[in-house]
């Protein structure tokens, strides 16, 4: 794999940093800022809303820009977000740097996976995608546990501050290790757009935001649950959820791994899997040992799902897939919205802390039937040949670091 993903990871660890951080830091930021923990919350809800908006508008402002340039602006954006927020004065100001900070992660993590998918070869892509997601996984394992503590014993400024170097440290990696990646000579507003006119684009964006938001019911009310059911300290949850982030990394691995052999079996296989251990929870969560043990599960099923389905999206927007694979991180805001909702409603109705657990598994289950439907349609649509479309190849893209361009090879449909 090229150095070239490493720099990308950097920039995604920074980001999953700031993103996951900032829960844990409500508490420190409200004591600051004189305002309530509900109130701070908000700024979790800014950040989503700015990546909600900024990856379909970024991506389309930047489409004809070359793609290093814009990976290093979107880094550069990000980083600057964080020392505004970092530096606010007041809550009014930390709300609109927070919202200033999210615009960059949609429109980042797509132009970067269409990237590191054209950095590998053809039978490496969703590898490679996965490569660069890692900083996203590794973020929880490390770089969460260690902003929290150091943001809970030197105040959450200094926790923004070293996410503003590691950001800073991604831009510079970027500049130096990523090669030179030419706008596509179609890119264009028009031709980013015209590729939501295909169904299985809609159906693998839909997989997202219900399938995916069966993780985040279970992730938002975590802490309670292991806290209340299982009998976890407050600092022991710290490590429970760094087990998390090493499900996720290990996940993220074999998502992509699975992914170049076998996607649509792998994206059916993942969200069954998530709907069983978000199922099992509701069981385990009962006792310590196995409840850790769920945990991880829950991670890795979870997040093996990422870069099966962004390559999927990718496949299916492979004429114009940069827009397509921002707006993947978009489902993913809805889906944690969605989870995090429909989770608080069902503890709102009084069914106890594993309830939101057990909506999250009925999620994940609806996401497998989506994915398994959609799967058997695109069969479908393949094996008839008054529907199959003459094959042609794909647009030239760079090839690995230091290797001449290639041309990226065109995908079944029933791929």
């Amino acid at each position: 794999m090229p150095l070239a993903l490493v720099a990308l990871a950097i920039t995604a660890f920074a980001i999953g940093t700031t993103e996951f951080a900032a829960m844990g830091l409500l508490p420190q930021v409200a004591d600051d800022l004189e305002v309530t923990i509900p109130q701070a919350g908000w700024l979790i809800s800014l950040y989503a809303v700015g990546v909600v908006i900024g990856a379909p508008l970024l991506t389309a402002a930047c489409a004809r820009l070359p793609r290093k340039a814009v990976l290093i602006g979107l880094a550069g954006l990000f980083t600057a977000g964080n020392l505004l927020c970092a530096l606010a004065p007041n809550f009014a100001l930390l709300a609109v740097a927070r919202l200033i900070t999210g615009l960059p992660h949609g429109a980042f993590f797509g132009a970067g996976a269409v990237a590191a998918a054209e950095l590998a070869a053809p039978h490496l892509r969703a590898r490679a995608v996965s490569v660069m997601f890692s900083g996203l996984t590794v973020a929880n394992i490390l770089g969460v546990p260690a902003a929290t503590l150091l943001g809970q014993h030197l105040g959450w400024r200094a926790a923004m501050l070293v996410v503003v170097a590691i950001g800073a440290l991604g831009v510079a990696a970027t500049a130096r290790l990523v090669p030179r990646l030419p706008a596509h000579p179609q890119a264009g507003l028009r031709t980013e757009l015209s590729t939501f006119r295909s169904g299985q684009l809609w159906a693998a964006l839909a997989t997202v935001v219900f399938g995916c938001a069966g993780l985040f019911s279970c992730y938002t009310y975590i802490t309670p649950t292991l806290t209340e059911v299982a009998g976890f300290g407050r600092g022991s949850v710290t490590l429970v959820l760094a087990l998390f982030g090493v499900g996720m990394t290990l996940g993220n691995a074999i998502g992509g791994y699975a992914a170049d052999r076998a996607l649509r079996p792998s994206i059916c296989a993942a969200f069954l899997l998530m709907a069983g251990a978000l199922a099992l929870f509701a069981l385990t969560a009962h006792a310590r040992w196995s409840a850790a043990l769920t945990v991880v599960l829950i991670g890795m099923f979870g997040f093996a799902t990422v870069p099966t389905v962004q390559t999927l999206v990718l496949q299916k927007a492979r004429k114009a897939p940069t827009l397509a694979s921002a707006t993947v991180q978009g489902a993913f805001n809805l889906a944690n919205a969605q989870g995090a909702y429909l989770g608080g409603v069902a503890l709102g109705a009084g069914l106890g802390w594993t309830s939101p657990t057990l909506v999250g598994a009925a999620l994940a289950a609806v996401g497998c039937v989506v994915a398994a439907v959609s799967w058997a349609v695109d069969r479908r649509g393949s094996a008839d040949p008054a529907a199959a479309a003459p094959t042609v190849a794909g647009p030239v893209v760079a090839g690995p670091a230091g290797a001449g361009p290639t041309v990226a090879e065109p995908v079944p449909a029933g791929a």
